[in-house]
């Protein structure tokens, strides 16, 4: 690591859902055990409890954050004064704001090197219900996403898709209940065999996903699908971006999923019309990504009725 600030590692979750686990297997490994000072932010209390002599031996000073006020810019500041710590964890509150942690101004040394949110698999669907927005809130921040307590009979591909609508750079993982990581197949509602595709109006979200994680795959074909067309005088002049309003993980967070399409008569459409797209598919450099991205080109934009549910789902 070649930043000079101390590294800040960050463990978002609810409670008892395996923060506390995690880091004390975190503060086994040989990194974390090298006798190096490290400070441990508690900022509550779950139904594991930290071993004083075990982080005694690992010279690791824990520090309760009693509330929310507690976790200030001052307050941290003195702790990096009093105990100069080589390394700083953080087990955050699950029922505290992620907002919090974005206003926060950490002291000048230190610098955020990992966020890693904790999910339960046992429990994921009722806080998925019932607190969305702090659900997404979690793992919009998350560089990993850690499933653990998971069993093969669980729908971890729909899981994986959800968090990758929200967050499309995080790691996933998923864990059973010894640690063990389990595979998760990505299963295609569509196959990849023929040199074209037609998606159904429920595929359209794991198409949009799975193209932007394999694009090889998909480069070369032929693809047709329904979407509502984009326009605006940001795009290149001859595009628009035919796309959906997909619910990522709850009905707070709809957002527009899309790729830039090249068509001659783009200047023809209305902005939000329903069409069917077909077009060939390719992966290429574009000022609309800033880099590289999926390309679109049109060979044929019809007219098409708005669907039933026009919402796309990450299941």
């Amino acid at each position: 690591m070649n930043d000079p600030r101390i590294p800040l590692y960050l463990i978002t979750g609810f409670l008892d859902g395996g923060k506390t686990t995690l880091l004390t297997d975190t503060l086994n490994m040989d990194y974390f055990n090298d006798g190096q000072r490290t400070v441990l932010l508690l900022c509550e209390d779950g139904e594991e409890e930290y071993d004083p002599q075990f982080l005694s031996h690992r010279n690791c000073r824990l520090i309760p954050i009693e509330d929310m006020e507690q976790l200030n810019t001052a307050h941290l500041q003195e702790i990096d004064r009093r105990y100069q710590p080589e390394r700083v964890l953080m087990e955050y509150n699950g029922m505290w704001p992620i907002q919090h942690l974005r206003d926060l101004k950490l002291p000048r040394n230190w610098g955020l090197y990992q966020a890693i949110d904790v999910i339960d698999g046992s429990t994921f669907e009722m806080y998925r219900a019932n607190m969305q927005s702090m659900v997404i809130d979690m793992v919009t921040e998350a560089d990993m996403v850690l499933f653990n307590r998971c069993t093969a009979d669980m729908p971890l591909s729909g899981w994986k898709r959800s968090i990758r609508a929200v967050n499309r750079m995080c790691e996933i993982v998923f864990e059973d209940d010894r640690g063990e990581e389990l595979p998760v197949e990505d299963i295609l509602p569509y196959s990849l065999e023929e040199p074209s595709i037609t998606l159904e109006d429920p595929d359209y979200g794991i198409w949009y996903l799975d193209i932007q994680d394999h694009p090889e795959r998909y480069t070369g074909k032929q693809i047709t699908f329904k979407a509502q067309a984009m326009t605006g005088i940001r795009l290149p002049k001859g595009t628009f971006v035919p796309g959906r309003n997909a619910m990522t993980c709850c009905a707070e967070d709809i957002r527009f999923f899309g790729f830039l399409c090249k068509y001659d008569k783009a200047r023809s459409l209305k902005k939000g019309e329903w069409v069917t797209v077909t077009a060939d598919i390719a992966w290429e450099d574009s000022p609309a990504y800033d880099g590289e991205g999926v390309v679109l080109y049109a060979k044929s934009v019809e007219k098409a009725e708005r669907p039933e549910d026009p919402l796309v789902y990450f299941r």
